[in-house]
C-alpha cells in the first residue's frame, strides 16, 4: 500500500520493514496509527530507529494495541511488572531469547505482540535478532505434512525454558503456565494459516507415541532453524524499537558479542483470543 504519514523500507520481500517519519514519544494521530497498524499486519516486524523513549512513553505506545502483559518470570526481575529487562553482560549465564521461539506460548492467551527497545548495543558489533515468517513456514510444508498436522494439538510448557534453561523456579506454591494450542493456527486478523510450534516452549504433540512426537516436533523446529528464506535480520542500533507480531513469527537473539553488553527493555501486549485453528 502507499503510506501517506510514514516511510517504509522493506528488509525482505515477505517479512520486516524499517519505518521512518514516526516519533513514538508522542501520541500518534489516528491516520498515522492506522498506517503503523496495517504495516505491522503486512510486514510482521517493524523497526523504528532513533527513538527517544522513557518507560511511560514505551508503554503508552504499546497500550495503543491492547492491555500490557506481565511475564511469568517477572518475579525474578523485579521493578516495573509491565517491563521485562533484557540485559546481557560479560557475567551473564545466558541471554534472553537465544534459540528460536515465540514469546510465552505457555500462556493460555500468549502475547499478541512485543516491543523491544534497545538503548545499548555491543561496541564490537553483533547482537542481531533473527525473525522467522511462520506464515511462509506453513506454506513451505508439503501437502502431506499439512494434512497430517491438521487438527493436531501441542503442549506448551513454561517450565521448559524458565526452569530447564534459565534455572529460575516459580514463586512459592505456584507453577509456570502450561497450555495446549493447535499446531496449525489461523491469524485472527489476516485469516492466514501459521505453523505454531517452537523449540522454546513446545514439549510434545498430543495423540502420538513419545518417539513419534519427538520425531515430528524435532523436524518442525529444525525446519525453522535451518531455513534462512524464512528470516529477516534486525541489526540493532542504540535507541531502536522493534515491534513484532507474536502470533505469526518466531525470533532468535544472536549472542555473538561476549564479553560485551547489550541492554533493552521489552513491553508485550496481551492477546484477547486463544490461538485457534
Amino acid at each position: 500500500m502507499d503510506y501517506q504519514t510514514l516511510g517504509l523500507k522493506t528488509l525482505t520481500p515477505h517479512i520486516g520493514a524499517e519505518i521512518s517519519g514516526v516519533d513514538l514519544s508522542k501520541p500518534l494521530a489516528n491516520e498515522q496509527f492506522s498506517e503503523v497498524y496495517q504495516a505491522w499486519l503486512d510486514w510482521k516486524v517493524l523497526v523504528f530507529r532513533d527513538q527517544q523513549l522513557d518507560a511511560e512513553q514505551h508503554k503508552a505506545f504499546a497500550r495503543k494495541f491492547g492491555k500490557l502483559h506481565v511475564h511469568p518470570m517477572q518475579h525474578s526481575y523485579g521493578g516495573d511488572p509491565e517491563i521485562l529487562t533484557v540485559k546481557t553482560t560479560a557475567k551473564s549465564n545466558y541471554t534472553a531469547g537465544e534459540g528460536w521461539h515465540t514469546d510465552v506460548t505457555c500462556d493460555e492467551i500468549p502475547p499478541l505482540g512485543s516491543m523491544l527497545y534497545v538503548t545499548e548495543t555491543p561496541e564490537c558489533g553483533g547482537g542481531d535478532t533473527l525473525f522467522a515468517d511462520m506464515y511462509l513456514a506453513y506454506e513451505l510444508l508439503s501437502d502431506n505434512m499439512k494434512a497430517m498436522l491438521d487438527g493436531v494439538t501441542a503442549v506448551h510448557d513454561g517450565a521448559l525454558p524458565y526452569v530447564g534453561k534459565y534455572r529460575v523456579s516459580p514463586p512459592d506454591g505456584q507453577t509456570y503456565p502450561k497450555n495446549e494450542h493447535p499446531v496449525i493456527t489461523i491469524h485472527p486478523e489476516t485469516g492466514k494459516k501459521i505453523l505454531y510450534v517452537n523449540s522454546g516452549f513446545t514439549s510434545h504433540l498430543k495423540g502420538f507415541a513419545g518417539w513419534e512426537s519427538r520425531m515430528l516436533l524435532d523436524g518442525l523446529t529444525n525446519f525453522t532453524a535451518t531455513t534462512p528464506k524464512l528470516y529477516c535480520r534486525v541489526e540493532w542500533q542504540p535507541n531502536t524499537l522493534t515491534f513484532w507480531d507474536n502470533r505469526c513469527t518466531q525470533h532468535h537473539s544472536v549472542w555473538d558479542y561476549h564479553p560485551h553488553s547489550r541492554y533493552g527493555e521489552r513491553v508485550s501486549i496481551l492477546g484477547d483470543l486463544r490461538p485457534a485453528a
